[in-house]
C-alpha cells in the first residue's frame, strides 16, 4: 500500500535524490522525455536539507521505497538554486486576486515526480492532496512552472487545479507559470482529496 508523508529523515532526501537521477530529461531519450515527461532542475543534498528544514516536502512511498515527491520551496531558500531564484524572481510581481503575489503568503513545488511504474495510478492528486493539507494554514496557494514541452506534467498540474498565470522562458526553454488556489471552494472540494 503506497502512503503519503512529510520527509523526516535523511536517507528519504537520498532517496528523492535517486528518484531526480534517473528522471532528469538530459539522462533520458528523447522520445522517453516526450512520452513520459521529465525533471530539469537538479537539486544538490545540501540544498534539499535547508527545502525540508524550511518547510517539509512530501514524499509517497512503496514498503520502504520513495516512489514520488513533491518538494516545497519557501522564501526562506529561494536564493539557492538558480533556477528557484528566477522563478520566485518572476512569480513576485504578478496578481493575485487584486495583490502582487510576494504580498500573498505562497508555497513553491520545487519539483514534483513520480516513479516509472507508478504513474497513471493517482499518485499526483495523492501526493498534491498531502501537500496541500500539510500547508494550506500557513500559504493561500502553491505556484510552479512547467516546461511547455513537459505535456504530461501540464496536464496533470491542470487536472489537480493549477491554472497557468504566466509564461517565462529559461535555460532556453519556454514555461507556464502555474497558480493553485488554495482558498478556491470550487476546487478545494473535489482534488486532493
Amino acid at each position: 500500500m503506497i502512503r503519503t508523508k512529510l520527509v523526516d529523515q535523511e536517507c528519504e532526501l537520498k532517496s528523492i535524490l535517486a528518484l531526480q537521477a534517473a528522471n532528469l530529461r538530459r539522462n533520458l531519450a528523447e522520445e522517453e522525455a516526450a512520452r513520459e515527461g521529465f525533471l530539469t532542475a537538479e537539486y544538490e543534498l545540501d540544498y534539499l536539507r535547508r527545502m525540508n528544514q524550511s518547510e517539509p516536502s512530501v514524499v509517497a512511498v512503496d514498503g520502504d521505497r520513495i516512489v514520488g515527491y513533491a518538494l516545497a520551496a519557501t522564501q526562506a531558500i529561494r536564493h539557492g538554486n538558480p533556477l528557484l531564484a528566477d522563478l520566485f524572481r518572476q512569480i513576485d510581481p504578478l496578481d493575485f486576486r487584486g495583490k502582487l503575489l510576494r504580498e500573498v503568503p505562497y508555497v513553491v513545488v520545487g519539483q514534483l515526480c513520480i516513479a516509472k511504474g507508478y504513474r497513471g495510478i493517482g499518485l499526483v492528486g495523492q501526493i498534491y492532496g498531502h501537500f496541500r493539507r500539510s500547508m494550506q494554514g500557513r500559504y493561500q496557494c502553491a505556484v510552479t512552472d512547467v516546461a511547455r514541452s513537459n505535456v504530461r506534467s501540464l496536464k496533470a498540474h491542470w487536472k489537480m487545479g493549477f491554472r497557468t498565470i504566466h509564461s517565462i522562458s529559461f535555460d532556453g526553454l519556454e514555461w507556464e507559470v502555474v497558480l493553485w488556489n488554495w482558498n478556491d471552494s470550487e476546487l478545494s472540494d473535489s482534488v486532493g482529496s
